[in-house]
């Protein structure tokens, strides 16, 4: 793996962030997360202002690790770059949005789950995937299948992960990170809870830690 995946499988998880109002909640989310110990995000091209927000992220918490999801054009690509995204996360694996983010050298986590797409990211030359979703695609059972045939993968699945799965899902030696948003909902971005983001965060990493050391 490259260094910025490695950092983000040290970290162990990937908020998935959509905000809808970056101008009041980029910042103060930015240090929530970082307070909690897991200075990574994945901001989602699904709200408009995403841009926005990985750069206001970016500025708020210089050494998080800000990248952009949900990207689906190279022009999204070109945005989110110029905002400070240092990675790029897509929902399916288009390979000429990968080789447009290998030819500006950036990290890119393409969404994987069937056979093809793994032999196309492996021609590719990628080394972590995203699994996208996760759940509703077969959950961990179908990614360790998947790793028999690829066991050259890294896998980052995102969708229906908790604080109830997680410690199933990081202790696999296949997973590198598992990403999620059930710490940084609507509800607690709209409402402000940061100190209830932080605390989600640190019950994350300890599963993290738990699940790793006794794996």
């Amino acid at each position: 793996m490259n260094e910025l995946s490695k950092k983000i499988s040290e970290i162990g998880v990937v908020p998935v962030i959509k905000l809808n109002h970056p101008e009041r909640d980029a910042a103060p989310l930015a240090r929530a997360l970082t307070a909690g110990g897991v200075p990574v995000a994945e901001v989602t091209f699904r709200a408009a202002g995403a841009a926005a927000a990985i750069r206001l992220m970016a500025q708020e918490c210089p050494d998080m690790l800000v990248g952009a999801g949900t990207v689906l054009t190279t022009a999204q690509v070109d945005e989110a770059l110029a905002a400070g995204a240092k990675f790029i996360v897509t929902p399916g694996l288009d390979p000429d949005i990968v080789k447009y983010c290998q030819g500006k050298d950036v990290p890119v986590f393409p969404g994987c789950t069937t056979p093809t797409d793994y032999h196309t990211a492996y021609k590719l030359g990628l080394e972590v995937l995203k699994f996208f979703p996760a759940e509703q695609s077969g959950g961990l059972a179908k990614i360790k299948a998947m790793s028999a045939p690829f066991p050259m993968f890294k896998v980052m699945p995102t969708g229906g992960i908790s604080l109830k799965n997680l410690a199933d899902y990081i202790k696999s030696p296949v997973i590198c990170a598992c990403g999620g948003s059930y710490m940084v909902t609507a509800d607690l971005i709209d409402n402000n809870r940061w100190d209830e983001i932080t605390d989600l965060c640190k019950k994350s990493v300890e599963i993290v830690k738990e699940a790793r050391s006794n794996g």
